[in-house]
């Protein structure tokens, strides 16, 4: 994977639903949960969806609300990759 230019990162940030650009590296989102077990859910379908991948977020999870963020380390920044999982992660997202 290529690192993204700026243009084409604002381009993909403008395309997705809810990721926000964080420190000039990282995309970020966060999914809120009616409960701490749907939250758990979600993130064991983001681990399966991530192991496709082979590209893995960093995760946070408070209570019932679950944050992912997304870079990709070995090319220095934000590639196609990235938002390819992104979108993955989107779709993973279901509320009861």
């Amino acid at each position: 994977m290529m690192k993204l230019t700026e243009e084409q990162i604002e381009e993909r940030l403008a395309a997705s639903d809810g990721w926000k650009r964080e420190d000039g590296k990282w995309i970020v989102k966060k999914y809120r949960f009616r409960t701490f077990l749907d939250g758990i859910e979600f993130v064991n379908r983001v681990a399966q969806a991530s192991e496709k991948l082979n590209h893995h977020p960093f995760i946070s999870i408070d209570y019932k609300m679950v944050t992912l963020r997304m870079t990709t380390w070995h090319d220095g920044g934000l590639t196609e990759l990235d938002f390819k999982a992104a979108a993955e992660f989107d779709c993973a997202f279901i509320i009861k």
